[in-house]
């Protein structure tokens, strides 16, 4: 018997999904294969229940460093730069690769930083040729590029991402202090004279973040994503870089949920579309992306069940492929974190990388039908987005004319109807509520607020229907 093959099978006629098929119909009682077994996203993909030879999708095929296959990267936003430079080196020695810096003068949404000191105070003790320090700085973007550059001494080995983004501050706020335009060619022209500088550094970040928190569905995240590619693409051009330099500058952010099939899709699509886009413009730039997860997923509510979100959060962006990825604590929905979720955030990542072993394999969604047709699906749909929005005059026009505004308030109510109706549950609010819920510790801010520089440029201000950040759980929270 050693070496020898039975044919067992050899009197069986291969299996077709036509037979699969008739038999599944006659369970069914009269119900459509459709209706009964087929979902469909926000954005009307079929999720199906059986999946054969599917579209090879792009896919990065790069070894990853085993130790540390991704950037764990945390997020910065306590307003007292006292207070935030100590989490950052806490961050850092425990764990932690790279910091989000988030920067508010006025103290609400960031660090109280207004000028180059106080940066170098906040970085106090941060080797930034070792440490990436990424910012998130809005329309201060250019003014704080400049001062991380200045912090980090000329150094060339300095892996610094500016990530300025002004496309973002103004598709939330709905207003641009000057015309938009002008942010963008000035975060360029900041961006292009610091890349001779610093050769490691990205310069832009193009996300559909926004699109997302305001209730977007994933196809108008990354439609939005790659039209800000675009755009910051021709303005980094227009500054003096060549098309290969202006994209290898650019970093893609995306975000995470607690979908982590479709977080999966999300990642590796948003690779597609990048390849697409380069491959359409002569360059061979691999896509640099960061994952952030959702802050629309988080509840107030039995906050405890949001460790799952985000843990299901970051095993999406480590499967789908992410070079870094930030967690937000469990408990953003209801205030600025304790050490204790802050070590909780830090900790979901590292257990997910050093025991779980999610880095070890390149692409590990590859060849999984499924996957590989909804990353394909999820690449289409997106494709076919960022098509209209360039039909519409690029990311600046269908903001301003409310082209995406409308369709993200369409994917938002649907999204709302859904959770009121019973389609989509909630853990911990819609369903399985706990009756003793366990409260849980935020930290409380003395007000902060210190003098920043001008931000508003001349000429008259954009405007746009803004895309404001909403919660899924918030009408049931307030109930």
């Amino acid at each position: 018997m050693s070496g020898t093959i039975l044919p067992l099978a050899d009197d069986f006629s291969p299996p077709s999904r036509e037979d699969w098929l008739a038999l599944v119909e006659k369970t069914l009682k009269g119900e459509t294969f459709e209706n009964a077994l087929v979902r469909r996203t926000a954005d009307g993909i079929a999720i199906a229940p059986l999946y054969t030879a599917a579209p090879t999708t792009v896919r990065d095929l790069s070894p990853r460093d085993p130790v540390r296959p991704w950037d764990l990267r945390t997020a910065i936003r306590h307003p007292d730069p006292v207070r935030a430079n100590r989490e950052i080196l806490q961050d850092l020695e425990s764990g932690a690769a790279s910091v989000l810096v988030a920067l508010d003068p006025a103290g609400e949404t960031g660090v109280a930083i207004g000028d180059a000191a106080g940066l170098a105070r906040l970085l106090d003790g941060v080797l930034l040729d070792l440490a990436p320090v990424a910012l998130d700085a809005g329309f201060l973007g250019p003014r704080a590029a400049d001062w991380l550059g200045a912090a980090a001494k000329g150094g060339p080995e300095a892996p610094l991402a500016f990530h300025m983004d002004p496309l973002s501050a103004f598709a939330e706020a709905g207003v641009s202090p000057g015309p938009v335009e002008s942010h963008i060619v000035s975060a360029a022209t900041v961006g292009a004279r610091l890349a001779g500088v610093y050769p490691k550094a990205s310069l832009m970040l193009a996300t559909g973040r926004v699109a997302h928190v305001a209730g977007g569905s994933d196809a108008q995240e990354l439609a939005m994503m790659a039209a800000a590619a675009v755009t910051y693409a021709k303005a980094l051009v227009r500054a003096g870089l060549t098309m290969d330099e202006a994209f290898g500058r650019i970093a893609l952010g995306v975000t995470v949920d607690g979908e982590y099939f479709t977080g999966v899709a999300k990642v590796r699509a948003a690779r597609a579309l990048w390849a697409r886009i380069t491959g359409a413009c002569g360059v061979g730039v691999p896509a640099r992306i960061e994952a952030r997860s959702s802050r629309r997923m988080l509840t107030r509510l039995d906050p405890w069940t949001n460790l799952i979100r985000l843990t299901a959060a970051g095993f999406a962006a480590a499967v789908g492929g992410a070079n870094a990825i930030v967690l937000n604590a469990f408990t953003d929905a209801l205030g600025l974190p304790t050490d204790f979720a802050r070590r909780q955030a830090r900790n979901t990542q590292l257990v997910l990388m050093e025991e779980s072993h999610l880095g070890r394999v390149a692409d590990p969604a590859g060849g999984a039908w499924y996957l590989d047709q909804l990353t394909d699906d999820l690449a289409r749909a997106a494709w076919t987005r960022f098509q209209t929005i360039e039909a519409a005059g690029g990311l600046i026009a269908a903001l301003a004319s409310g082209v995406i505004a409308n369709d993200v308030a369409a994917s938002r109510n649907a999204a709302e109807a859904a959770v009121s109706d019973g389609r989509v549950k909630l853990l911990g609010v819609t369903v399985f509520r706990d009756a003793e819920a366990r409260p849980v510790e935020v930290e409380t801010a003395e007000p902060v607020a210190v003098a920043g520089p001008q931000v508003r440029l001349p000429g008259p201000d954009s405007v746009c229907p803004p895309l404001t950040p909403a919660r899924l759980s918030v009408a049931f929270e307030e109930a």
